[in-house]
């Protein structure tokens, strides 16, 4: 069918069969070029360009080995070697390793009461090695010793003489606990030294009170095994000094007045105060959250 005998009432229900006039192309505007934008010159002060301005002679690369390939690790699970790291606290430690640990860390975080706190007060080094000085001239004597002595005093009885002419009176250190705790009742105690890791401390914790109560001076030093070995044992709960001979009264005196100064009177306030309640990293960044969250809460 040809479009010229398209009937008239079809071109009216169907215009697009009609033929399409083409439509005259309009002629097009030159474009015209975008405007710049106008930069607002900076406020402030301008910074001074540097006086001596450094050339770039060292950044020049050195010219690489192209034998030398590069092979990037990738760190990932089951992929290359991990780099070596700090896993000291992957490792599963002994149980008396975890034990004195753990022991140490409950004494920070808990709240200590002032009669076991007391005993992390210490005498310093150089009264402490002053003190040890002096007790190692008082030593018990060993098994060896007391038979050479003994030997010696049944010898000078045979022969008519008193065992105080051969042998003088023997001076020792006192040792054990319900020996030293009677010689403090009594006051015949000079000088107590009581060690700061006496394990269980119930042993020992009366021990200060008592001392201040009798008047007898008292201190604490650090390491049982220390003070064990004055006595020739592992470790002591406390010693104590009774008499001394004569040229050591002086040192006797200086000792009892350095500890009185640098350990009675130091420590008195802080004897009277608990110890502990020091929190971790952790916790401290925990507190501090709620704080700052409650402050934001009542400013809202």
């Amino acid at each position: 069918m040809h479009i010229q005998n398209i009937p008239q009432n079809l071109n009216t229900r169907f215009p697009f069969l009609l033929p399409s006039s083409p439509r005259p192309r309009q002629p097009t505007k030159p474009r015209q070029p975008r405007p710049t934008p106008i930069t607002m010159p900076p406020k402030g002060k301008k910074v001074a360009a540097a006086p001596f301005p450094q050339g770039k002679a060292g950044s020049k690369k050195a010219p690489k080995n192209p034998l030398i390939e590069k092979r990037p690790r990738n760190f990932g699970i089951g992929q290359d070697i991990q780099p070596k790291r700090n896993l000291s606290r992957m490792v599963k430690w002994p149980e008396y390793v975890r034990l004195q640990r753990q022991k140490k860390i409950l004494n920070l975080r808990l709240k200590v009461p002032p009669a076991i706190a007391q005993f992390q007060n210490t005498l310093d080094r150089n009264t402490a090695a002053q003190a040890f000085k002096l007790l190692n001239k008082y030593r018990p004597e060993s098994k060896a010793e007391k038979k050479e002595r003994l030997l010696k005093e049944a010898s000078a009885i045979e022969a008519g003489k008193k065992k105080e002419d051969v042998s003088k009176k023997p001076y020792a250190v006192k040792y054990g606990l319900n020996h030293v705790v009677g010689l403090i009742e009594n006051k015949k105690a000079s000088l107590v030294l009581i060690p700061n890791d006496v394990d269980p401390i119930e042993l020992v914790v009366f021990l200060p009170a008592l001392c201040r109560k009798m008047g007898v001076p008292y201190a604490i030093i650090k390491g049982k095994a220390r003070l064990g070995t004055v006595v020739h044992k592992k470790t002591a709960a406390v010693l104590a000094l009774t008499e001394v001979r004569s040229e050591d009264k002086t040192e006797l005196s200086k000792l009892i007045s350095a500890i009185k100064e640098g350990y009675s009177d130091k420590y008195e306030e802080s004897k009277r105060h608990w110890g502990g309640g020091i929190m971790g990293a952790k916790a401290n960044a925990r507190q501090t959250k709620r704080r700052k969250a409650a402050e934001n809460a009542i400013k809202l």
